[in-house]
């Protein structure tokens, strides 16, 4: 039971500290849409990866055939990061009233919506989906109650890590002026395009190297 738990921790704070286009989001989403959308974004996340945690180690012959579709899956996943990119990029404006300062506009339909961009952000990125295959792989000689205990604790972990950094976009949201939210919108489209296009590259002229 300890070793489960030791596990479930080592596992959460590796995907805690692991960097990709969803923790930049993450911090963008946060100071675009406060802390409410910051958090309505976030559980999306943490949906989509109890999702794949839940598909990997119980239905681990179905989770490995979808692999053999991780190239296209990639390529859409890819074509999102790179649309979103280019939204936050060009379009994305920034509400200010008259002193200059942000208004925050975030309807209870636009909830919905960030939870659906930080679900599919995160399940279409196939080096996600291949981490909760090999990690599920990796727990398979354990018990079905150890690795509930270490996903669980995992999984626990990460969204805690998430809440933590929402909190403190928050903080320096109210800190931030218009035009400084701009710039961190325009880096964020940046890095997702880049993401995108580094995903795209891989998939197109790489992924046959790749292990079946």
């Amino acid at each position: 039971m300890l070793e489960a738990i030791w596990k479930g921790i080592l596992l959460g704070l590796l995907l805690s500290i692991s960097v990709g286009p969803v923790i930049f989001s993450i911090l963008k989403q946060s100071i675009n849409n406060g802390i409410k959308g910051g958090f309505a974004f976030i559980i999306g996340v943490s949906f989509s990866d109890i999702s794949l945690a839940v598909a990997a180690n119980f239905f681990t012959e179905l989770f490995s055939q979808l692999t053999e579709y991780r190239k296209y899956i990639g390529i859409g996943g890819s074509v999102f990061l790179i649309t979103v990119g280019v939204y936050f990029l060009f379009f994305k404006k920034v509400a200010v009233n008259e002193e200059g300062k942000q208004i925050l506009k975030v309807r209870k339909r636009d909830y919905l919506k960030l939870f659906l961009a930080g679900y599919f952000m995160n399940i279409l990125n196939p080096a996600v989906i291949l981490f909760w295959l090999s990690t599920a792989t990796a727990f398979i000689a354990n018990t079905s109650e150890q690795r509930l205990i270490i996903f669980g604790i995992a999984l626990a972990l990460v969204f805690a890590g998430d809440v933590l950094k929402v909190v403190l976009a928050g903080k320096l949201r109210r800190r931030l002026t218009a035009k400084n939210i701009h710039l961190i919108n325009r880096l964020n489209g940046i890095i997702l395009i880049g993401f995108g296009i580094a995903l795209l590259w891989g998939l197109l002229f790489y992924s046959d190297k790749l292990p079946a």
